[in-house]
Parts: structure tokens; C-alpha cells; sequence
């Protein structure tokens, strides 16, 4: 960015007396002043404080050490590269400074390089705390879970510094996003043991955990147990509650924290009606929407409509949906009009389908998932010459269905397994039992349910094409292994089909087992013949 000598007259005040401070011998001083300005705008306006800093150089102001930490940071946050910024340092001999050297691998992993980030820290003659912070951070932000992890346990073998609360942080939410219960509990302790302050910031990070890691009593225990709670942390209880579908409960909990007078915000008032959504509530989700503007004075976001249109399509008041959504004040974008197509799915509404497609192939045409869900209509309903002509059509485009991945945690392992999997070792031994399973629970009524099946073939051959779904695998492999009275815990990145979730409910009635499957939505627990989503998902 370059930077012409404007006039003084131009120039903000405080940008002035730096330039004097310059020109009466007082370089320092004038440096000073530039880092900051430059820290002072590179939290507001980051394009500001690049200017200053180009400004700077124009002017002969020398930087020293502590400007690059604020102009990295400035530039991350407007997604600029770091290495033009790291080449100056080198050359002005700075890289081998730890405190530039921290402000760098923070920078590459806020802008995404985060191969650069590692590289810089293995270059790195000295490292600190923020240092090894830093690139667990940067791992986090980028959805490297398991590198964050695998990297805190070295810095516990290779240093002998305490964590503090932001790498605990990082740590908790790579945890978070893998799902590693026990890690989580694991964790949990070590905060404890060793005398990690658990601030608001620490123990909301904690109840999210627990409640993605598939345990909402313990997600709700770290709740009960915090002495000072914020926004996000009710927000976060409220969440978990909803996802696991306890909505009552969350309800409950919305309550109390307005007659506590907790000042809300737009953020709560998703994960109410996301709870509303989850448990069928159509009434109280009216209610809630009501509220917002009436009583909280929060005007309604796209994200909130979409939220009421959930519930009343997954309610099966789907006619309403639909003119809620003709009726909204702002034009509605790709995930309100997909939210109804799931609805007309889950209801086989064939007419509103079509009108939904059309809509969202005017936003978003080449989006897999909005045929797959119009497929599984026409499927469910027998139209196949219709269903063939959309999957015609999905090749012509070269749309395709992300392939159904789920993975389960057993033993210290996390083991993955795809849809018709016949990779894995024991391949034959889960095949087994899994047409045993099959078997057994057809003889207590399970019926598999083969609406989705893609194309208009005999009964036998749709049981076969729905058989070897990945969250099913995953099943199967767990009763090979596991000891009798254990939780099965799965994570799947799709929604889980109404076959494997009626197929759930029939595995956890005959053997007994308490199954938990994390699909791209929420939760479902699976116990005794029965789901926590009591069939609204």
C-alpha cells in the first residue's frame, strides 16, 4: 500500500505530532507513536492501521519489534497474506525475535496458511507459551482438531511452563468439534488438578463440550457448578439442550433467565426456537418469535425466520410454512427455502417440493443436497419415472451426493467407516453380524423403510442398497467389540435417513444399548426402543 506526503493539513492530529517528533530528532518517539496508532486501529479499522503503517515507512519512521505484531494482526483480519510482512522482517533482522516470531505464526494460521504457521514455529530458535498458543490456535481455527491435540501433548513433554486459559480454550474447542468424550472428561480434570482458573470464558467452553461430545447431564452439571455465568454461557446450556432434545428443559431455562433479567440477545433467542423446533413446540415457538420485538425489542433475523419455519414444517403444518415464508418481510435466501424442502420431505408434500426446488434453483442451482431431498419425495411416493428424470438431470450437471461418513470412538480409536465400507479389516466379521442384527430385529418389527433407495427396483435389492449405510457399519462394529452395558457414540456428517433411525431404535430395544448418533443436526438418543428427537428431526 503506498502512501503519497500529504499535506500536514490532511493528516489527523495525533499523526501530526508523530511527523514533529520525527523531524526534532526523536525517532524513538516517533515510532512509539506509530505502534500506537497502529494497535489502536488494528482492532477497529485494520485497513487504517496499514495505512499508518505504510505512512511510516514513507515518512523514514524506523519500526521496531513490537509494530509487526499490530500490522499482522491488521492484516489477518482482512485476510492478506503474511509473507511480504515476513520477508521485511527478515530483512530488517527481526526474525529470530520471539515476539515477532509469535506475531507470525498467529498470522499465517488467522490467514489460513496454517503449513506456513507450523513451519515458522519449527523455526522458531525460542519458544514460549503464546508461541505453542499460538499454533494450537491456529490448528483450532482451521479445523485441524487432532494436530491441536497431538501438539498440546508434546508442549506437556517438551515444556514444563502451566497452560494458561486461552491455549485451555483452544484445546476445549478441539475437542469440541471432534466430539472425544473422554478426552473432554479428561480435560475436565486437568483444568482442576492443575489449578486452572475455570473463568465464565473457560466454563461456557466447557459446557459446549460436554454438550457436543454427546453428554448433556454433564454439559448441565459444569452449568450448575459455575458461580459467575454471561450470555453466551445460558446460551450455550440452552443450545445444548435444544440439540439433545430436552426443549422442554431449554424452555425452562429461557425462562429463568429472563426472570433474572439477563439482557438477551439475537443469538438466544435461535437456540430457544431451535429447541422449539427440535421438540415440536409450535405454540411456545410463536410466543418466543412474538417476544422478540414486542417485549426485547430485537427485530427478527433471516436466521430466526428460519428458525419458525422448522417448527412448523417439522410439526407438519406445512401449508403454514409455506405462507410464512411467502409472508416474510425479507426475502427469504437458499437455507429458509431448503428448511421447507426438508419439511415437504419428512411429510411427502410433492407439490410444495417442486415449488421449493424451483425457488432454490433460482439461489443456489447446483446444490446436491436440494436434489437428493426432491429424489427421496418422488421415491417415497412411487413416482419413478419423475425420480430418474432428476437423477438424468444430476448427472447432466455433474451434482453428486456427498458420500455418508460416520465414525465411533472405542477403546482410545477413533474408527471411520463409509457408506457400503468393505475396506476395513474385519469387513466380513461386521458384515456378519450386521445381516444378523438385521434379522434378529425383523422379528420385533423393524421394517426397513426404502423410500430413499435411488431408483424403482425389487424390495430386496432397496434393503441392500440401504444396508450397508455408514452410521449402521459403525453399529455393527460397535456390538463386535464393545463390552456389554457400554454407550455407543457415533458422529455422522450427514442427516441420519429414517431407515437407520428406525433401525436405531430397534438395536438399542433387543441388545440393550444406549446409542448416541451426532448427525449434521443434533443428537439422537437411542434407548429402550426409543429416540430423544421423539421423531421431530
Amino acid at each position: 500500500m503506498k502512501v503519497g506526503k500529504l499535506p500536514a493539513s490532511l493528516l489527523p492530529r495525533n499523526i501530526v505530532l508523530c511527523l514533529r517528533r520525527l523531524s526534532s530528532g526523536s525517532s524513538a518517539a516517533a515510532t512509539f507513536e506509530f505502534n500506537t496508532l497502529i494497535r489502536k486501529y488494528s482492532l477497529s479499522d485494520p485497513s487504517r492501521s496499514l495505512w499508518l503503517f505504510s505512512l511510516m515507512r514513507s515518512r523514514g519512521v524506523p519500526p521496531d519489534r513490537f509494530t509487526f505484531p499490530f500490522l499482522l494482526k491488521s492484516r489477518s483480519k482482512l485476510r492478506l497474506p503474511c509473507r511480504d510482512v515476513h520477508a521485511l522482517l527478515t530483512k530488517l533482522g527481526f526474525d529470530s525475535d520471539l515476539y515477532a516470531g509469535n506475531a507470525l505464526v498467529s498470522g499465517y494460521g488467522t490467514s489460513g496458511s496454517v503449513r506456513d504457521a507450523a513451519k515458522m514455529f519449527k523455526e522458531m530458535p525460542n519458544r514460549d507459551l503464546v508461541t505453542w498458543t499460538a499454533l494450537i490456535g491456529s490448528y483450532c481455527d482451521n479445523g485441524q482438531g487432532y494436530d491441536a491435540l497431538e501438539l498440546f501433548r508434546e508442549m506437556q513433554i517438551a515444556e514444563s511452563f502451566l497452560p494458561d486459559e486461552v491455549m485451555m480454550l483452544s484445546v476445549v474447542s478441539a475437542i469440541s468439534g471432534l466430539g472425544l468424550l473422554e478426552l473432554g472428561r479428561w480435560v475436565d480434570v486437568y483444568v482442576r488438578r492443575r489449578g486452572i482458573m475455570v473463568t465464565v470464558s473457560l466454563g461456557t467452553a466447557l459446557v459446549e463440550m460436554y454438550s457436543r461430545c454427546g453428554s448433556i447431564e454433564e454439559s448441565m452439571r459444569m452449568f450448575s457448578e459455575m458461580t459467575e455465568r454471561n450470555i453466551k454461557t445460558w446460551t450455550a446450556a440452552i443450545s445444548g439442550l435444544a440439540v439433545h432434545g430436552r426443549s422442554t428443559e431449554a424452555l425452562m431455562l429461557f425462562h429463568r433467565m429472563t426472570h433474572m433479567g439477563v439482557q438477551l440477545d439475537s443469538v438466544t433467542f435461535s437456540a430457544v426456537l431451535t429447541a422449539c423446533s427440535h421438540g415440536g413446540l409450535v405454540d411456545e415457538a410463536r410466543t418466543v418469535f412474538k417476544s422478540m420485538k414486542n417485549e426485547h425489542g430485537i427485530e427478527p433475523k433471516l436466521e430466526h425466520y428460519g428458525c419458525m419455519v422448522d417448527t412448523l414444517g417439522r410439526a407438519g403444518h406445512v401449508n403454514e410454512a409455506y405462507d410464512f415464508v411467502e409472508g416474510m418481510p425479507v426475502r427469504p435466501n437458499s437455507v429458509i427455502w431448503r428448511t421447507l424442502l426438508g419439511a415437504c420431505v419428512n411429510h411427502k408434500h410433492v407439490e410444495l417440493a417442486e415449488r421449493a426446488i424451483e425457488k432454490l434453483r433460482e439461489i443456489d442451482p447446483d446444490h446436491d443436497g436440494d436434489y437428493v431431498l426432491l429424489s427421496n419425495v418422488y421415491g417415497g411416493q412411487g413416482c419413478w419415472s419423475r425420480k430418474a428424470l432428476l437423477r438424468s438431470s444430476m448427472r447432466e450437471k455433474r451434482i453428486a451426493k456427498d458420500p455418508g461418513i460416520s465414525s465411533i470412538y472405542m477403546h482410545g480409536e477413533v474408527y471411520e467407516f463409509a457408506s457400503g465400507e468393505n475396506l476395513c479389516p474385519r469387513w466380513q466379521e461386521i458384515r456378519r453380524l450386521l445381516l444378523e442384527t438385521v434379522a434378529r430385529i425383523k422379528l420385533h418389527g423393524y421394517i426397513p423403510r426404502t423410500s430413499s433407495v435411488l431408483h424403482d427396483v425389487e424390495d430386496e435389492e432397496k434393503e441392500a442398497n440401504i444396508g450397508y449405510h455408514s452410521e449402521k457399519i459403525a453399529v455393527a462394529f460397535g456390538l463386535l467389540c464393545e463390552d456389554d452395558g457400554k454407550t455407543l457414540r457415533i458422529t455422522k456428517n450427514l442427516r441420519i435417513c429414517e431407515d437407520c433411525h428406525s433401525f436405531m431404535k430397534h438395536v438399542s430395544s433387543l441388545y440393550r444399548k444406549q446409542i448416541i448418533v451426532r448427525d449434521r443436526n443434533r443428537f439422537h438418543h437411542f434407548s429402550e426402543g426409543s429416540c430423544s428427537c421423539q421423531d421431530f428431526w
